[in-house]
């Protein structure tokens, strides 16, 4: 199981895309966070910019297909996508997450 993570510039865009990836069964389940300040570099400039963070549950498997879906459907020029091995959780969950995606 991975815990991917991304930003995006809007609420609706979260929705838009986490139905998308539940639609195409690469994730078992979105968890939308409104209301994020992100600061960072680019083009050498300081940002600061309202996002919303999205924490995305699924296989590594599903890993490749899911930053092709969501590189299509998101609007930044670099979307930030990344996913980070779980090693311990509620076996339970983790199953019910494996079984989710194998859809």
């Amino acid at each position: 199981m991975i815990l991917c993570i991304i930003t995006v510039d809007k609420e609706e865009t979260a929705e838009k895309i986490v139905n998308a990836l539940l639609d195409d069964h690469l994730i078992a389940c979105g968890n939308i966070i409104p209301n994020v300040k992100s600061y960072f570099y680019w083009n050498n400039e300081k940002q600061i910019a309202d996002e919303v963070i999205v924490l995305l549950k699924t296989d590594k498997s599903k890993f490749p297909d899911l930053v092709k879906k969501v590189k299509e459907l998101h609007p930044y020029e670099l979307p930030e996508i990344i996913g980070i091995p779980i090693n311990y959780g509620l076996p339970e969950y983790i199953k019910w997450v494996m079984d989710s995606v194998k859809i």
